[in-house]
Formats: structure tokens, sequence, C-alpha cells
């Protein structure tokens, strides 16, 4: 015989079914926001250290801050927002895949194109693209449920900010080292000039060829160099040899604006002789005015592809 429990006594709650854990790890909110304000701050410090003990132990630490703090930022904030369903492992790989052949590559092209030309930055544009591109797919190549614009346009900025990270590590190097010892100030500039100036070029570029490379994979896995993905290979090396270029550019264009002779001399020196203040002015609006030219179309371009690409697939 079963005894009913008094009346107004709460009933025992039955667990319902249990919710699987998500295949991927959970990552907190804004944490790249956290990750952008801490590492800024430890930058800082590590800067104020350096300069008031000129002590050289903390420059590995100044560099390679410098270097990977903003492209670090900018894949957590593409992974938190886009690419949980992802997986960090295709995220990690493609940061680290992309910067290391992506460097690679460059470092081949340019030891063979040092004299600077319309040509060398064309080449160097295609050789880089080609090569970040390259590291996406050997990335991937065993994971083929990755594909779709949304999923090439995560993966793909990935690599390109592993790229700059490495990239910027190199110039910021190149920059601390000269024939009187350490210049903190010239490696400050740098590493400043290329964290502000990372988020809209290396990513940018390879998120547009990579969406480009993913939206027209086979099911099975297998890429496809389709015209479309040619064509977007071809458009972002476009833009990657006007950026570089832009400071050529911007000598030549001054060059012809006030008169100055030999502006294909100078343009492959990269700089004007004895500059009056008015070619001064005009030099920086030339340069800075290209830059956020490419810079704008860039953005407009990865707009109108994610805009597309609504959803991705990451089936086993």
């Amino acid at each position: 015989m079963t005894h009913s429990p008094p009346p107004g006594t709460p009933r025992a709650r039955i667990p319902g079914p249990q919710q699987p854990p998500p295949p991927y790890p959970r990552i907190g909110a804004g944490l790249w926001k956290r990750c952008l304000g801490g590492g800024l701050t430890l930058w800082a410090l590590t800067a104020l250290v350096t300069y008031a003990t000129r002590n050289t132990a903390p420059l590995p630490t100044l560099i390679l801050l410098g270097g990977f703090l903003v492209p670090v930022v900018f894949v957590l904030w593409a992974y938190e927002r886009h690419g949980r369903d992802l997986g960090v492992s295709a995220i990690l790989g493609c940061a680290l895949a992309g910067g290391g052949l992506g460097v690679l590559g460059a470092s081949l092209t340019e030891s063979y194109l040092l004299r600077p030309s319309p040509g060398m930055f064309t080449v160097t544009g295609l050789t880089e693209e080609a090569a970040k591109l390259g590291a996406l797919a050997f990335v991937l190549r065993r994971q083929p449920g990755i594909r779709g614009m949304r999923a090439g346009l995560v993966l793909g900025a990935a690599v390109g900010f592993g790229f700059a990270a490495l990239e910027s590590c190199g110039y910021a190097f190149a920059a601390a080292v000269s024939a009187d010892g350490i210049d903190l100030r010239t490696l400050l500039e740098t590493e400043i000039l290329r964290g502000v100036l990372a988020p809209f070029g290396n990513g940018l570029w390879t998120a547009i060829a990579g969406g480009a490379l993913l939206a027209r994979r086979r099911p099975n896995g297998h890429f496809r160099l389709a015209a479309p993905v040619v064509g977007a290979w071809l458009g972002v090396s476009v833009l990657h040899a006007l950026w570089d270029a832009t400071h050529g550019i911007a000598i030549w264009l001054v060059a012809r604006l006030s008169g100055t002779g030999l502006a294909p001399e100078l343009f492959a020196q990269g700089y004007i002789p004895r500059p009056s203040a008015v070619q001064e002015h005009l030099f920086t609006l030339f340069s800075v005015g290209g830059l956020m030219l490419v810079a704008v179309a860039g953005i407009a371009w990865v707009r109108s592809l994610a805009h597309r690409g609504t959803s991705w697939r990451n089936t086993p």
C-alpha cells in the first residue's frame, strides 16, 4: 500500500534529459577584449621598463607582444563571433601554418627582388597570397566537412593574421637593430604602426581568398581552382601589391605634381631628395589616402562576401 504525500508537500523534480556537451571548448564571451586590454598594458609596461633600464633582456618580449597582440585579438574575436563550430584546432592550425608558410614564401621572393619596383610588388603579392591560400588548403586537407563561404572567411582570416604576426615580429626586429645599437624608438614606432594597420592587411585579403576557396569546395573535401577562386586570388594580390607600393606611388605623384624630374628613379629609391614643405604634405596625403582606399576596397569586398555566406557546414 502506497501513501500519498500530505497536501502542500512539494513534489520531487524528475531530472530531464541531459544535453550533450558542445563539441568545442567554451570560451568566455569577451575574451578578446580582456586579451586586448591586458596585452596593451603588458606591452606598455615592457616598453617603459626597457626604456628606463636600457636593458636588452625584455626586447624579445616586447617584439613578440607587439607582433602577436592585434592578430591574436582578431582571431579570438572571429572565433567567438563566427567560428566556434569550426573548432579550436582548425583556427590554431590555420594561424600557425599560415604564418610559417607565408613568411617563408615572402622571404624567398624578396631575396630575389631587392629593388623596389612595380614588378616586385606584383610578384610579392601573388606569391604571398598563393602561399597563404596553400597553407589554408594544407591545414584543412583532412577535414572535408569544413566548407562554405563563412568558414573560408574565418579560417582565411586566421591564416592571414598568423602571417601578419610573424611578419610584424620580423619588421620590428629589423627596425630595432641599427649601426649604433638598439634603436628602441624605431622599434616602438614600427610596432604601433603595424598594429594599427594589421586588421586591414593580410587578414582581410586572405579572408577573401579563403572564402572563395571554401565556398567551392567539393563535398568530398577536394578543392577546386574554379574561375572565382583564381579571380579572388588575383584580386587580393592586386590589393596587396597596391598596399605595398603606396609609399612609392605617393613619391611618384608628388614628383609629377611638383615638377621634379626622374620620377621612376624616385619610386625605386623610396625617398624625395631634399623635400620641400609642400612636398612633405603632399606625400603624407597621398600615402595615407592610398592606404585608406585599399583598406576600404578590402572591407567592402569582405562584407559583400559575408552577406552571401549565411552559414557554414562542419560535419564529421
